[in-house]
């Protein structure tokens, strides 16, 4: 009887001991303060100049040669592409904003709807590298709502931290999901929906990290659609420079 007791008391006492604990799951905004201190920790963007350079490829062949150039993304950005033949060059300083056609400032309004040859679409054009090739630093603006809790999910085979963002209706509409290492917290990929519901939107791998004054930014990034899984396109940072 005194052995059995023994055992009991014995097994009693295992099943009071704490297994091997799982890592704890960080707040929202630690990840986010984590991976911008891995990919911007001096904190450059938005305090110096930055001049990219990109491949952007489709599935159809196409490919588009794409420089920008921007110091504070508010008051001036500078692009240059070739679409189609044809060499386009816009320039926003603050309240102004300038187009060039083949290197000249007159062209037909054939050519202006043509190619898009507006100061709105230059607005979405710094809009768009601005936030993409900005990311997670973009994060901090003004309007950006952090959902506060992190889930632990699986992207392209790799657990990673889940962080859910959405906007103040005067920013966006989009709902939008961050997916970051849960080592070094590098941003990996993220996706984003207009009705969640409807499975619609898409989303972006990441792959390898090109480094300029110390700030990593990822150097391919791949688009897929959300429901059909289908490849749109590749963007790839051809080359880069920061002046402090």
């Amino acid at each position: 009887m005194r052995k059995l007791a023994g055992f009991l008391l014995l097994m009693a006492a295992i099943s009071l001991t704490p297994g091997p604990s799982h890592a704890e799951v960080p707040a929202a905004s630690e990840v986010l303060e984590q991976s911008i201190a891995h990919h911007d920790p001096l904190e450059l963007w938005g305090n110096a100049r930055f001049d990219l350079s990109f491949r952007e490829t489709r599935p159809d062949g196409s490919e588009r040669r794409t420089r920008v150039q921007f110091r504070d993304t508010l008051d001036s950005f500078e692009i240059s592409t070739q679409r189609n033949g044809a060499q386009i060059e816009g320039l926003m300083a603050g309240d102004e904003c300038i187009f060039t056609l083949d290197g000249s400032t007159e062209f037909s309004e054939e050519d202006r709807d043509k190619y898009r040859l507006t100061c709105e679409r230059l607005h979405w054009l710094r809009d768009y590298y601005t936030y993409l090739w900005g990311l997670p630093m973009k994060l901090r603006d003004p309007g950006t709502r952090i959902d506060p809790e992190v889930s632990e999910v699986s992207y392209q085979d790799q657990k990673v931290w889940s962080v859910r963002v959405t906007y103040e209706e005067s920013v966006g509409s989009d709902t939008w999901y961050f997916y970051f290492d849960q080592h070094t917290y590098a941003l990996v990929g993220y996706r984003f929906y207009h009705d969640e519901a409807k499975n619609d939107g898409e989303y972006i791998v990441l792959e390898g990290e090109t480094v300029a004054s110390g700030v990593k930014i990822p150097t391919r990034r791949s688009w897929y659609t959300n429901a059909e899984d289908r490849h749109l396109g590749d963007d790839i940072l051809t080359d880069i420079e920061i002046e402090p």
